[in-house]
């Protein structure tokens, strides 16, 4: 039997498309496999729980994250809202923070004074 050459590489080409094809049928039989334990009954002495109300599932996963992100934005945003300041985007004055809080002593241009240091200030 004589072989060419487009033979042996439709063949070399077929062969992942095989393993992956074996894979897939694996895994798929693999995974009925663990699932199959999953249908069995509640072993003798065991207590067999009720179901649970579809509401108080929804409350328990879903309310309590919801009340934990209100608790912390309340928590969050409530100090500002006390001093009175302004929570809007843009509404931020200039901040120096760990600063001083009366704001940096700064001369008026042409003026000096012998409160203020810097490179050529007086010791």
């Amino acid at each position: 039997m004589i072989t060419s050459e487009s033979s042996s590489r439709t063949s070399v080409r077929r062969r992942p498309r095989r393993l992956a094809r074996a894979a897939a049928v694996s895994t798929g039989l693999a995974l009925v496999a663990l699932a199959a334990p999953a249908s069995a009954d509640v072993p003798e002495g065991w207590s067999n729980p009720e179901d649970v109300d579809t509401l108080h599932a929804l409350l328990l996963l879903a309310g309590v994250p919801l009340l934990l992100f209100v608790v912390i934005a309340v928590l969050t945003y409530l100090p500002a809202i006390v001093r009175g300041e302004k929570l809007t985007p843009g509404a931020a004055e200039d901040q120096w923070f760990g600063g001083p809080r009366q704001g940096a002593k700064e001369l008026e241009p042409g003026t000096s004074s012998d409160e203020t240091g810097g490179a050529r200030g007086r010791w």
